[in-house]
C-alpha cells in the first residue's frame, strides 16, 4: 500500500459542477499533498431518489468543461455501468480491482460524516479507505472516537456556500450566475438551455 499513488475520489451528481466543487478539489491537490482528484459522476444518489438530473453524459461533459486541462483532475464515469442504485462500497470494490496500483481515499462533507453510519457496509469502507472530511456550514462533525481506528482527517478547507440546487433555481429564474461556474460550463448550460 505504501508505494501506491493516492487518488482522492469526489463523488457527486455535479448537477451542475460549479466553482465550489473545483475550489474544494483544488485545495486538496495544492495544499494537502493529494496527487489527483477524480470527480466520480453519480447516476443516482440513493438518498436523492427524487432529484431531477441532467443525463449522465451531459453532466460528464460539464465536468470535463469545468476541469479543462488541469492535470490533477479527472472526470470518472465508472458508476455509469454499475448496478443501480450506486452504493459507494460497491464502486470502491470495483475501482480497486480495476486500478490495483492506486490507493483510493474518499472526500466527503461533514454532513455526510454525520450520517455515515447509514451508508451501506460503511464499516468495510472505513476498514479499507481513508476519509477526508471538509466542514460544511451548519454541519456538526461527530466525535471521531465513535469510528474506532478509522483513518479520518478533518480538513479546514475554505467554505463556499454555493450549491448546485441554488444554481439550478437561479437559472430557472433567469438570473445571471456566470460567476458561480467556470466560463465554459456557464456558456454551455446557457447555449443548451439546461435547467430552464
Amino acid at each position: 500500500m505504501q508505494n501506491k499513488i493516492e487518488i482522492l475520489l469526489f463523488f457527486g451528481t455535479f448537477n451542475p459542477i460549479h466553482n465550489g466543487h473545483l475550489a474544494l478539489a483544488s485545495y486538496f491537490t495544492e495544499f494537502c499533498g493529494i496527487r489527483e482528484v477524480w470527480f466520480v459522476i453519480t447516476p443516482q444518489n440513493p438518498f436523492k431518489q427524487n432529484q431531477i438530473l441532467l443525463g449522465n453524459r451531459e453532466r460528464q461533459h460539464l465536468v470535463n468543461l469545468g476541469i479543462g486541462d488541469y492535470p490533477k483532475f479527472r472526470a470518472s464515469d465508472i458508476e455509469f455501468n454499475l448496478p443501480k442504485p450506486n452504493y459507494t462500497v460497491n464502486t470502491l470494490a470495483y475501482i480497486g480491482e480495476k486500478f490495483p496500483d492506486k490507493k483510493f481515499s474518499l472526500l466527503i462533507g461533514g454532513d455526510n460524516l454525520e450520517t455515515f453510519h447509514k451508508w451501506k457496509n460503511y464499516k468495510i469502507i472505513l476498514e479499507n479507505h481513508k476519509l477526508y472530511v471538509y466542514k460544511r456550514p451548519g454541519a456538526i462533525i461527530p466525535n471521531l472516537n465513535d469510528f474506532g481506528n478509522a483513518d479520518i482527517e478533518i480538513v479546514d478547507a475554505p467554505m463556499m456556500e454555493i450549491s448546485s440546487s441554488f444554481i439550478r433555481k437561479a437559472i430557472k429564474e433567469y438570473r445571471d450566475v456566470r460567476y458561480f461556474m467556470p466560463e465554459k460550463v456557464y456558456k454551455y448550460i446557457k447555449d443548451m438551455r439546461y435547467y430552464l
